[in-house]
């Protein structure tokens, strides 16, 4: 471990030396980054909030060992691999062959800093050639390793070919050895040079193909190409209250737009409630229909829930008046809604809507749109602590 918390502040070899600024609010305490997020939070919705609007305290985060997923660059060589980010040449110890080893980063999780070192060894066992950007050559672009609340791996190789899938094929065992809570590994072929995190084609190398994310009463299933917060912690706090609000205003029928793997939607699920999730990925669909069979195997009184691959704007678009729900639930992308699902909104009569948002900016230009919604409750959760970025979630009233 190259960092420590001291004084409200996480100390970083890595930022002190110039290397990463990737956490931006590093060298600020973390009581005061909480207090920036809610204020600007509070901001960002103000047109929509009165005095009525009801606004609970931030929850807050660890400032370290919190992130449950790494996105790490393999530059170096076969024989010295570097996972962590690109960077300059030379200056530093951990600076290789233009990248910066992060595989000590303080905000992984334990189980994550632990397990790449031995994801670094197999690169060399496994003879993955790192890929240079300035010769085009070789082939391991990325690994991308996700940690789950009981310590379970899913490991993600990223390469330009199959080349070197029989060789990762004959060392598994090894690296499970190494590795027992290793789950699910798989190879994700991205050929194109471009600044793109992985490609359209995953190949499961393993008998399992997903993730099991324990949060609570539910497991939700991470397939390898699905999101899910990077916070476990807070994810778990956001679904919670999520589940409360819902339950205080009782819908009859409720939508979740762009679902994921179901957390929302699950956590919704009642006796008497119709829950209808919406998602464009199929992979994320088949996982969030495996964990509401398995709750409902289990007992769980999970009401009418069901799931549908299907973009979440046409879907709302395309629907009649008589399926119109009693709430709508939406977790969009950084983009936001957009203006075709906001002005369905904005002119569905839908009573309620709940938002939750990972970005302040089109969450304003959202609700702008949607004039005839006002803010009832809303909550700051910090899921990205040492940085500016924070999830939010307002529940929304017809005024």
């Amino acid at each position: 471990m190259n960092a420590r918390v001291s004084t409200g502040t996480l100390d970083c070899a890595h930022h002190r030396a110039g290397e990463c600024r990737s956490c931006t609010w590093l060298t600020t305490p973390y009581d005061d980054q909480l207090a920036a997020k809610d204020t600007a939070a509070r901001t960002a919705v103000a047109s929509a909030s009165d005095a009525a609007t009801a606004w609970l305290a931030p929850r807050p985060s660890a400032p370290a060992g919190f992130r449950n997923k790494a996105k790490m660059v393999v530059t170096g060589t076969v024989a010295d691999p570097v996972l962590g980010i690109l960077g300059p040449r030379g200056g530093s110890r951990s600076v290789g062959a233009g990248g910066v080893d992060l595989q000590d980063c303080p905000l992984h999780t334990p189980g994550i800093q632990e397990a790449l070192p031995a994801l670094a060894a197999f690169v060399t066992r496994a003879a993955l050639e790192p890929y240079d950007i300035a010769t085009r050559r070789g082939e391991l672009k990325h690994v991308l390793v996700t940690e789950s609340p009981d310590g379970e791996l899913m490991v993600r190789w990223v390469l330009r070919s199959t080349e070197a899938q029989a060789r990762i094929r004959k060392h598994l065992d090894g690296l499970h050895e190494q590795l027992p809570a290793l789950r699910v590994v798989t190879l994700n072929v991205q050929p194109a040079h471009a600044a793109l995190l992985e490609g359209e084609r995953e190949i499961v190398l393993t008998e399992q193909a997903t993730l099991p994310m324990r949060l609570g009463d539910h497991t939700l299933h991470l397939g390898p190409r699905s999101f899910f917060q990077t916070n476990t912690a807070v994810a778990a706090a956001l679904y919670a209250r999520a589940r409360d609000w819902i339950a205080d205003a009782a819908p009859a029928t409720l939508w979740d737009l762009y679902c994921g793997v179901g957390g929302f939607a699950l956590h919704a699920a009642a006796p008497d409630r119709a829950v209808t999730g919406v998602e464009i990925s199929g992979d994320a669909v088949a996982g969030a229909e495996r964990s509401r069979d398995e709750a409902a195997a289990r007992g769980r009184p999970l009401g009418r829930l069901r799931f549908l691959a299907a973009d979440a704007t046409s879907y709302a678009i395309g629907s009649g008046v008589e399926q119109r729900p009693e709430m709508v639930v939406v977790n969009p992308p950084r983009r936001g809604l957009g203006s075709d699902l906001a002005d369905w909104l904005e002119g569905s009569g839908v009573p309620q809507v709940l938002y939750s948002s990972c970005n302040l900016v089109t969450l304003g230009r959202d609700l702008e749109r949607m004039g005839a919604y006002r803010v009832a409750r809303g909550q700051t959760f910090d899921m990205f602590p040492q940085t500016a970025h924070a999830e939010v979630l307002v529940l929304l009233g017809r005024r």
